[in-house]
């Protein structure tokens, strides 16, 4: 049985990251730390070899991918963007924290803010995305992918498909971190689901060998 590798990475610090903002469809570039952690991840660990590196279209995605990958063309994935956050967008949550519709959102998972968009609207086009690239992977039998994304799509994404099961918050990754997803079309055409193989970066001591190896 062919087994299909998509490893998904979160995009570097920005400086809205820093301030602690709602930034989903704001096109901020990464900031010199953000660049500076990528760097101390790429000495300190590994990243896996890979055939394609897709990436969501806002440049903080795109700069971590070419840092992470320089040797890759990359190929820009619509369906891999952040969630918009409408009217919350560029606000930390102390300026928010008296607004009535803030409060409606973050105490309902199925709510969407103001002019933005909601949880399950993103699994849908995230799911789509994927989708795509697992399919363009079985037709050229490419077995090893990289896609450089956002925090918020790898959390939505394992919590609703990913084998282990856990809820969105237990998904969470920082910066340059995430996870290689194992696919295979019996499973995925079945059941829509995926396993968590293990942890990005990887340590270089601990650098897998074989099938199998699951570090969580």
């Amino acid at each position: 049985m062919r087994t299909y590798k998509i490893h998904l990475i979160r995009h570097g610090l920005t400086q809205g990251n820093l301030e602690g903002k709602y930034i989903g469809s704001t096109d901020l570039p990464l900031c010199p730390q953000g660049m500076a952690q990528l760097e101390g991840l790429l000495q300190e660990g590994e990243y896996p070899p890979v055939d394609r590196v897709y990436t969501s279209p806002l440049l903080r995605a795109r700069q971590t991918a070419e840092l992470l990958f320089p040797d890759r063309m990359l190929v820009e994935e619509p369906g891999l963007r952040e969630l918009d956050f409408g009217a919350f967008e560029g606000k930390t949550g102390a300026q928010l924290e008296e607004d009535p519709d803030f409060l409606r959102w973050i105490s309902s998972p199925a709510a969407a803010p103001p002019g933005g968009e909601s949880g399950s609207q993103l699994l849908a086009r995230v799911t789509d995305a994927l989708a795509h690239i697992f399919a363009q992977m079985m037709r050229e039998q490419i077995t090893s992918v990289a896609a450089v994304t956002h925090g918020g799509v790898i959390a939505n994404l394992l919590a609703a498909m990913g084998l282990p099961q856990r809820e969105a918050v237990r998904w969470n990754v920082g910066p340059g971190e995430g996870y290689t997803l194992l696919l295979t079309p019996q499973m995925w055409m079945r059941d829509h689901k995926f396993e968590v193989y293990s942890q990005l970066p990887w340590p270089r001591e601990e650098l897998p060998e074989q099938e199998g190896w699951f570090w969580m």
